[in-house]
């Protein structure tokens, strides 16, 4: 768990991180280099999740050696039902890290919404509804690794 007062805009309570898979971890179905080792990392704080409609058949595969459990969704409202999956776990205990328009939902709902840029790009809704937005995942996983960067950036 993490925990981090952020002086105007919250005292964070982090326990769940959940994480869209295509054009967040993944390009084109592949794991981005670094991930792997950064998801490990996280897992003695953080509980983590995947959740995806998989396009691409290889999150399972590709997920297969990381401390991660893997949620395939439907491909039919996607938004709602990664928004579903947040609210069910305590919105108020994840931080949600997606790039996509079917991520929007999660980022708004998240006690910490982080949206990633990566060579997919990000849905400018992903950005509006994010509290943090990203050059990169691993990137975004060092904000929780180093929280004080946290601070510097959402403090007001």
């Amino acid at each position: 768990m993490l925990e981090i007062d952020i002086p105007g805009f919250d005292l964070l309570r982090l326990e769940h991180i959940v994480m869209d898979y295509n054009g967040t971890l993944a390009l084109d179905g592949s794991l981005e280099l670094g991930v792997l080792e950064k998801l490990r990392c996280l897992a003695d704080e953080f509980t983590l999740h995947v959740i995806t409609a998989d396009s691409h058949q290889q999150a399972e595969s590709q997920l297969a050696k990381a401390p991660v459990k893997l949620h395939i969704i439907p491909s039919e409202a996607q938004a709602e039902t990664k928004l579903e999956f947040v609210r069910e776990l305590g919105a108020e205990r994840v931080v949600a890290i997606g790039n996509g328009r079917n991520d929007r939902l999660m980022l708004e709902a998240a006690a910490l919404g982080i949206a990633v840029i990566q060579m997919e790009g990000v849905a400018f809704a992903a950005i509006q509804r994010a509290d943090v937005v990203t050059p990169n995942i691993l990137d975004a996983f060092d904000l929780l690794r180093f929280p004080r960067r946290l601070l510097a950036t959402l403090r007001s």
